[in-house]
């Protein structure tokens, strides 16, 4: 009966020590929740802060835009996102850059426009100092 106790103890220890998530993964969460409501709110000085100075932001259009092309954008609500849901979201931490995967899902009025988008993300995001900051985005369509 001791052996089936210790061998519980030990898969329940090694199961729960898969599924927590590490003080980096937590950060990069932060981060994606942090630019997720910047894109809502156009907020110009945290999209700045977010962004690294070589941002490459793709879009599911093959349009790419730069860190002042993406902040611009946003700011100026020439992309007007009113909701973003992000779903099925992945975070692979490996040293100093993350790899950040997830469903977007947002309701968007651009150009006066109601409109709804769809798509896949996957994000890079690079440690600078104790910041994680946006190095690279591609979204593309799902159906």
């Amino acid at each position: 009966m001791k052996k089936v106790i210790t061998l519980i103890v030990v898969v329940f220890m090694s199961v729960s020590s898969l599924s927590a998530q590490s003080k980096s993964e937590k950060q990069v969460e932060q981060a994606v929740e942090t630019m997720r409501l910047a894109m809502i709110s156009g907020d110009r000085n945290v999209l700045n802060n977010l962004a690294s100075d070589q941002l490459t932001y793709g879009h599911s259009s093959g349009k790419i835009e730069s860190k002042t092309d993406f902040v611009e954008t946003l700011a100026t609500k020439k992309s007007d996102f009113k909701s973003i849901t992000l779903s099925n979201q992945s975070i692979n931490v490996q040293g100093k850059t993350a790899v950040v995967r997830h469903v977007l899902d947002g309701d968007t009025f651009d150009g006066g426009k109601p409109g709804k988008v769809h798509l896949g993300i996957v994000l890079v995001f690079a440690k600078d100092g104790s910041n994680w900051k946006l190095l690279a985005r591609q979204a593309y369509k799902l159906p």
